[in-house]
């Protein structure tokens, strides 16, 4: 269980290669499960229709046809998208909730492995499991986070380079472990 930020193609598939379920929220995780309205946009293109060959089909009942797919800059895992372009916005009664800013035809992008990948998300976060597992995780490092950035003002790291990074980070957390083992000592002497 991670942040949402944690949730991209790349680390969902490196869960799949290692074998690890997915419980990292996506980017839009809070939004598609708190916000009806957005979850049930006619206007997304997540909740097109299809018609019997296939093709998206916009509220207006025109199709989306498939113009190329487009390599995602910077992937790993070589992730590719599926660009589609509407046959025709011209004269579209929906055109200003649909696509407001665009002047031609309303073009998607789509990825049908992410988006089976995000249902997959959703069903593992929402079960029994993932919500002990998000419970879990607030309760044991949250606090610690929270502890350490704010009452102690340590919101950055200051080396660089990764064996520097871990020793600061070790430095960190031994510091963190003292800090609790002399308060718990406090509380000791007083009560006795």
């Amino acid at each position: 269980v991670a942040d949402a930020g944690y949730g991209s193609y790349n680390n969902y598939l490196y869960c799949e290669e290692h074998g690890m379920e997915k419980y990292m929220k996506f980017t839009m995780y809070k939004k598609e499960t708190t916000d009806k309205k957005y979850h049930e946009n006619p206007y997304r293109a997540v909740n097109f229709a299809k018609d019997a060959d296939g093709n998206l089909l916009c509220p207006n009942g025109r199709k989306f046809l498939f113009k190329r797919t487009q390599h995602v800059k910077y992937n790993k895992y070589g992730r590719t998208e599926e660009l589609y372009e509407c046959e025709s916005c011209e004269g579209c009664q929906h055109k200003q909730e649909c696509c407001p800013r665009v002047h031609k035809n309303r073009t998607i992008r789509m990825n049908q492995e992410l988006t089976a990948i995000h249902q997959e998300v959703l069903q593992n976060l929402e079960s029994i499991h993932g919500a002990l597992l998000r419970m879990n995780r607030s309760i044991q490092s949250e606090g610690t986070f929270g502890v350490l950035k704010w009452d102690k003002a340590y919101k950055r790291l200051l080396r660089r380079g990764e064996k520097n990074v871990i020793l600061e980070l070790t430095l960190i957390s031994c510091g963190f472990n003292l800090y609790k083992y002399h308060n718990k000592k406090q509380r000791q002497t007083k009560v006795a």
